[in-house]
């Protein structure tokens, strides 16, 4: 049910190992910091800077959760149209240790953003967010920042034609076919497959189910573009905290459902949605269990970290050869 037959590929980016057979490895949580609403920035103020106190509060409280969940985040680097990455990757790199990607809207600010990393030897610690399929040249930014030295990217996979799973795979191979015409090399693939709304999510799951199945690519989504698509109706109706549980939800459900990284939201979220992955992830990793008679390998698991001794009851119920225990029922 959760084991494929396919090779499962690891990515290693910043020393965050992530991917493989699900249950392996904690999903990474990619928080949004720097975006046009972000709170760091005063309205209307963006370009005279941000307030760098708050900002440093979101990357700590991030790698407090990480020590104590052993959920990794990461920093989804948010630069608007006519803004240079430099002061943002600068930032993040000197108040946390969390690998982090550049996500821009225009294709040269990103690959003006790669560069810079280059330039300062973070590409190890980098993923090139993204490639998609609705830009026009995407073989010349394939190429343009397999020349700069990216090592990690993301590809965003959907075709409007087909709405459901096989349409994210449809859309992965033109990503994918593209970076082979161009003779683009990464070390590793992600592919995000899209979501159009909350219970989309299902149907990105799916799809990344099918892409395990057909490359064993690593494998992506928003879930937070869904539950922040509803966010204003609860706002509307005074129910914030009936949201926050909708959002802690859905990213949780995400976790479990075939994805190795979530993009879950800004970097404010980190206290509700952090915990709740933990908890899809020791979920998955029980359910492995069932499964395969294994646990994680790595300590830092949610499950061997939060919950040692379910995980040593687990590991006791099967014998040396294997077999389960007899047990009464």
């Amino acid at each position: 049910m959760f084991q494929f037959a396919t090779e499962q590929k690891v990515a290693n980016i910043g020393g965050v190992k992530f991917g493989g057979q699900p249950g392996t490895y904690p999903t990474v949580c990619c928080f949004s910091i720097f975006q046009e609403s972000d709170k760091i920035f005063d309205k209307g103020a963006r370009r005279k800077g941000f307030n760098e106190q708050r900002a440093a509060e979101l990357l700590k409280t991030c790698d407090k959760f990480t020590a104590e969940t052993g959920v990794p985040a990461m920093a989804d680097i948010v630069a608007s149209p006519g803004e240079k990455f430099n002061k943002y990757v600068d930032f993040v790199v000197a108040n946390s240790n969390m690998p982090f990607c550049i996500d821009a809207i225009s294709m040269q600010t990103k690959i003006d953003g790669a560069a810079y990393c280059a330039e300062k030897g973070l590409l190890d610690r980098m993923f090139y967010n993204s490639l998609t399929v609705w830009e026009e040249n995407i073989e010349t930014e394939a190429k343009e920042i397999a020349q700069i030295g990216v090592k990690n990217v993301l590809l965003v996979a959907f075709d409007m034609k087909d709405q459901m799973p096989t349409g994210r795979i449809t859309g992965a191979q033109k990503l994918l076919n593209a970076i082979e015409k161009v003779g683009a090399k990464f070390e590793s693939i992600i592919i995000d497959t899209s979501v159009l709304n909350a219970p989309a999510t299902a149907m990105c799951g799916l799809a990344n189910k099918l892409i395990k199945e057909k490359w064993g690519y690593l494998t992506a989504s928003a879930p937070s573009n869904g539950s922040y698509m509803e966010l204003k109706k609860y706002k509307e109706k005074g129910e914030f905290k009936s949201w926050q549980g909708l959002d802690a939800a859905v990213e949780s459900l995400a976790a479990f459902f075939f994805n190795d990284l979530i993009f879950t939201g800004p970097m404010a979220g980190a206290p509700r949605v952090m915990p709740a992955v933990a908890l899809a992830d020791a979920f998955l990793a029980t359910a492995v269990f069932d499964e395969t008679k294994t646990l994680p390998k790595d300590p830092n698991h949610p499950l061997l970290k939060l919950w040692p001794d379910f995980a040593n009851q687990l590991s006791a119920s099967w014998d040396k050869a294997g077999e389960l225990k007899k047990v009464e029922r």
